[in-house]
């Protein structure tokens, strides 16, 4: 090869070379861009799933605020709704009229005179007819009506079981009230009047005979001594507003009153006590200290109430905890912290159910009455709902003593358990 063209090789090859190298650095560049913009969109990728991971967090933290401002607004308004409450304590005596007469009969038929009939006794009536209109309705005024003064049948009888069913009576009592009818229609004729009479005695005798077993009609603080009544029961059957309603009556009787509030678990449960105890003229001793131990709560209250001399301590118990065993085992450590600091009380375990709940409510005593040591039944909200006959499944199926009932809102709507009477306002009609 000549030298020029050797020359002019040399310096293509050269060129070549210098183009492949320039086209190297370039995609090397090229590949550093890419893996700088890929490096970039990485990380703004990652900033946005941690913005929007902040966002969530944010989001999280709002709904639980939220939920908060609406859980203490519910709460704002149960204790407002209570201060709302018109604190009327004293009855006023109305006309004359059917209703007084009524009433007046009823007391007339236990013996009573004229001249000892008492207007809370004419008022409590009165308001306990009213209160079980609903029971009444739903369990009796449809039957009545078709009886009327014929004969009873055998039609008119399963229309009769079917009724006392519907009003949650319990399977038990209803076989039993209806065991007893068709025994007795069977042995003779018995007219619609006779037959109402029969029925009402059949049912009395189911609330009477626990009562009877307890070797005590009406259950009233002892004098001189130290009586602890625990009120139990679950969330929302008118714990709360039934020791309320227990105060006013202890102190109208003149008895030295303390209340409790050992349920320190359910929200706005204390405050809500305070303004029962203030509308009771009773105090109320309670550590509103978050997450507050129920047994100190009543160790302190036992204190106070030895020092002043107190007959009745009302004790508000926890209606729920995290399960049912936790439940027991915080009523078990009451029960012990008593029976060591006072064990010559006289301690009641009173178990709050709410009529409306019909057999759920009588679930509930079952469950109770294994783990509770139970020793009566106060029946609440009987006012407004037409299941009232569970109060008989309550005492033949559980064997509780039916102690207080309660129809309606007001502090004089809570009275001490009469089965003759409960029984009269449920066969009002007739």
């Amino acid at each position: 090869m000549e030298n020029s063209n050797l020359d002019n090789s040399t310096d293509w090859a050269k060129q070549a070379y210098a183009q492949l190298k320039q086209k190297q650095e370039q995609q090397k560049l090229e590949q550093q861009k890419l893996e700088q913009q890929k490096l970039e969109e990485q990380k703004l990728e990652e900033q946005k799933q941690e913005e929007q991971k902040l966002e969530q967090q944010k989001l999280e933290q709002q709904k639980l605020e939220q939920q908060k401002l609406e859980e203490q607004k519910q709460e704002e308004q149960i204790i407002n709704k209570d201060k709302d409450f018109i604190n009327d304590t004293k009855p006023k005596l109305g006309k004359f009229d059917e209703e007084f007469t009524w009433s007046a009969m009823v007391l007339a038929a236990q013996g009573k005179k004229a001249d000892q009939i008492s207007l809370e006794e004419i008022d409590w009536l009165s308001r306990l007819r009213r209160g079980l209109e609903e029971t009444r309705k739903g369990f009796v005024s449809e039957l009545l009506d078709k009886l009327g003064d014929d004969p009873l049948t055998p039609e008119t009888l399963d229309d009769l079981e079917t009724l006392l069913l519907r009003a949650d009576a319990g399977i038990n009592s209803t076989d039993k009230v209806m065991s007893s009818l068709r025994k007795k229609l069977n042995e003779e004729v018995v007219g619609g009047e006779e037959g109402i009479k029969f029925l009402k005695e059949e049912l009395i005798s189911i609330l009477e005979e626990p009562i009877k077993n307890s070797s005590r009609t009406i259950l009233v603080p002892e004098e001189g001594k130290l009586n602890i009544w625990l009120i139990v029961g679950v969330n929302g059957v008118g714990k709360t507003t039934t020791i309320g309603k227990l105060a006013h009556l202890s102190t109208t009787s003149n008895c030295k009153t303390l209340i409790a509030a050992a349920d320190t678990f359910r929200a706005a449960a204390v405050e809500q006590l305070m303004v029962w105890g203030e509308r009771s003229n009773v105090d109320v001793i309670s550590n509103q200290s978050k997450n507050a131990d129920p047994a100190a709560v009543v160790f302190d209250s036992i204190n106070s109430a030895l020092k002043r001399g107190t007959e009745l301590l009302l004790v508000d118990t926890a209606g729920r905890l995290q399960n049912k065993n936790n439940l027991m085992d915080e009523l078990s450590k009451i029960r012990k912290i008593i029976d060591k600091k006072v064990p010559n009380a006289n301690v009641e375990s009173l178990l709050v159910l709410d009529a409306s709940q019909g057999q759920n409510g009588l679930k509930q005593a079952k469950g109770f009455a294994r783990s509770a040591n139970l020793s009566g039944a106060i029946i609440t909200k009987l006012d407004g709902s037409s299941r009232g006959g569970v109060s008989l499944a309550v005492s033949l199926e559980v064997g509780l003593p039916i102690r207080f009932i309660g129809a309606g809102e007001g502090l004089r709507d809570l009275r001490p358990f009469n089965s003759f009477e409960f029984i009269e306002a449920l066969l009002a009609d007739k």
